[in-house]
């Protein structure tokens, strides 16, 4: 009795740490949801913020919003492609790597010119510009190098998968129409004139060469039919009593 008591309150405890198991991370997931849901809402503003002063600021307000943007723009669509590229082709890891540490500087530039958009001094702003302009060029070239690298690449994958399917094609196709290949023989065996000789030996239902090549039988002549002179007797033949 006291052996199924214990079992019974294991089995409960179990399913307790089970239930609080399954509760974590189900809270999990729901916050991860909301802080990524959180996540796209503010780029998502930022965006469209930076978007409205690089069009509608002048002066230097604007030119580092438009410096901003064109920055998350490139850095953004270089991830979506290598992170949705390295799910089918393991070798993009590697690219994937070497984005997060460009990752690194971009976020750094970013921080430099939000910092940038709230300074009072107008003209310090101004002579850092080239500068600036000059870094966020550089990171977008080589974010822009990976994404059409990673995009020549795919590409290539698919053109090569297409080029073999076409050739499996190609042969099912003639596989299916095997009877095509067959017909033009048949028509040319039915076509070929027939040679004079084979047009005699049908007739004669003999062969032509074996009737002219072959030797002819010698009978050897009965000397008692031969021709001799009038007045000889013809020999009778002998008899036996």
């Amino acid at each position: 009795m006291e052996a199924v008591i214990l079992i019974l309150g294991l089995l409960v405890v179990a399913f307790m740490a089970l239930g609080v198991y399954a509760t974590v991370k189900v809270v999990g997931a729901a916050k991860r949801g909301v802080d990524r849901t959180i996540t796209q809402a503010r780029r998502t503003v930022e965006d469209t913020t930076l978007r409205a002063k690089s069009y509608g600021q002048l002066g230097v307000g604007g030119e580092l919003a438009q410096l901003r943007l064109s920055l998350r723009t490139s850095m953004r669509a270089t991830q979506e492609a290598l992170q949705s590229g390295a799910v089918e082709d393991a070798s993009l890891s590697e690219s994937l790597g070497l984005f997060q540490r460009l990752g690194v500087h971009g976020r750094e530039l970013d921080e430099d010119l939000k910092r940038l958009e709230r300074e009072p001094d107008k003209a310090t702003v101004t002579s850092l510009l080239p500068d600036l302009k000059k870094r966020t060029e550089r990171i977008t070239r080589a974010a822009e190098s990976l994404r059409w690298a990673a995009r020549d690449r795919a590409r290539q994958f698919a053109d090569d998968d297409l080029e073999a399917l076409n050739v499996q094609i190609d042969v099912e196709a003639g596989a299916l129409r095997h009877w095509t290949t067959e017909e033009p023989a048949a028509e040319a065996r039915a076509a070929a004139p027939e040679s004079p000789a084979a047009r005699g030996q049908e007739r004669s239902g003999t062969d032509p060469a074996g009737s002219e090549g072959a030797p002819q039988a010698i009978t050897a002549p009965d000397p008692r039919l031969g021709t001799g002179y009038p007045w000889q007797k013809a020999a009778r033949p002998e008899t036996t009593n």
